[in-house]
Parts: C-alpha cells; sequence; structure tokens
C-alpha cells in the first residue's frame, strides 16, 4: 500500500461498501481468464505476490479509479510483462506479438497448474526472538513510502495494543523489490476506532491490523 490511490481506507467520498449477495468469483468469462493468466505467469518465478500488488498499486489514478477489480489486474500485468521484456510497449498496443517471444525455459505442466492454485506458505524460520508479546502496547511508524507496504494510511503514527503474535514471516516491503524474503514478526495490532478516526468515531470500535515488526515501536 504505497502512498497511492490503491491505499483507499478510510478515504472520504467513495460511498458505503455494500456487499453483493451471493457473489460469484467472476462476474464475467474474461475476469476467469485473466485470474488464470496471471496465475499461469507468476508459474515463471519472475515477481512476488508482493511484486504484483506493488503494480497494481501503481496504476495512475484515473486508470484506477476507472477500473474494476480484475481491469486493475490486467492492466498491472501488462505493465509487469513490459518490466520482465516479455513483452515489448508496440505490442501491448498492437495487441499482438510482433517479433519473437522472450524464451523463459519454463513448461506449465497440468500438475504444476494445479499448484498455482494452492495459497504459498509464507511463514520462515526467526534470526532473532519477537521483540513484543500479546497486551504490548505499540506505536506504529509514520511511514511514507514510494514502494510497496501493508502498513495502510489509516494505521500510521497511531497507538495500538498487540493483540495476537502471528509467526515470522516474509516481509513484503521487501519481496516486493525482489530484494528477498527478510523475514520479520507479524502481529494483529488492535486500535481502538477514535484513536483511527477521532472523538466522532463510534466509542466501542475497535479494528484490527496485521503488522510487521519494522512498522512498530514500544508505546
Amino acid at each position: 500500500m504505497s502512498n497511492t490511490v490503491h491505499d483507499m481506507g478510510g478515504m472520504h467520498g467513495f460511498g458505503p461498501v455494500v456487499p453483493e449477495p451471493h457473489e460469484p468469483p467472476f462476474h464475467e468469462a474474461w475476469e476467469g481468464r485473466v485470474h488464470a493468466l496471471y496465475r499461469a505467469l507468476s508459474n515463471l518465478g519472475l515477481w512476488t505476490i508482493d511484486g504484483g500488488r506493488a503494480f497494481r498499486e501503481m496504476l495512475p489514478a484515473v486508470d484506477y479509479l476507472a477500473s474494476s477489480y480484475y481491469q486493475r489486474w490486467f492492466l498491472a500485468l501488462e505493465r509487469q510483462l513490459v518490466a520482465h521484456k516479455l513483452v515489448g510497449e508496440d505490442e501491448v498496443a498492437a495487441g499482438r506479438s510482433l517479433r519473437q517471444g522472450t524464451p523463459t525455459n519454463r513448461k506449465l505442466s497440468a500438475s504444476e497448474a494445479s499448484r498455482t492454485m494452492v495459497r504459498g506458505n509464507f511463514a520462515r524460520p526467526a534470526a532473532a526472538a519477537a521483540r513484543f508479546k500479546v497486551g504490548d502496547p505499540v506505536h506504529t511508524r509514520n511511514l511514507n513510502p514510494t514502494t510497496h507496504t501493508r502498513l495502510p494510511r489509516y494505521a500510521r503514527d497511531k497507538l495500538g495494543t498487540i493483540e495476537t503474535v502471528r509467526g515470522c514471516h516474509v516481509f513484503p516491503d521487501s519481496a516486493a523489490l525482489g530484494t528477498g524474503d527478510n523475514p520479520q514478526w507479524l502481529y494483529t495490532v488492535v486500535f481502538s476506532g477514535r484513536e483511527l478516526w477521532g472523538d466522532e468515531a463510534d466509542p466501542a470500535l475497535t479494528v484490527s491490523i496485521e503488522a510487521f515488526e519494522p512498522y512498530l515501536s514500544p508505546a
């Protein structure tokens, strides 16, 4: 959640979130094809799940806001393919290949295709003990990154309490840049609604987020 329009939590002017009863996984057939294409191309190992999120976050605001969920996936995937030199911008504009493709030396077998639908395991061995324990008060850092982070804007520079210790996991901020797993401890942190939204918030409201240790300092 870099500082882009993608980080919409707590922003005014977008109206309420209205759940769709019995919402299908895909509203149109092309959405399923986009999802399958993204999963298949991810098998090349050229980017991480966090790298894919980062490309969606980097879409221009006007394109992001005018697009549906899977349209954003598609537009970001085009950018990923160009960035990794699998296609050229001229080929994207033309809607067809204009030259010999880049060999990847990978074939997607049926067994590999089924594994692309299995959620990955992002737990990693810890290099050091967890800094915080359940019940500890913490203060979130005031981050303003130009790259991917999982700390939303509305929860920055706020006071919260450690609710759960989730173990040590791949650090998305590093993985999105392709600089390795950089495992970090992950916590569930609970905030009062008034800490996040001010005195007009419901006093009974609490919000929990999952936050990595580098986002936190002792309160």
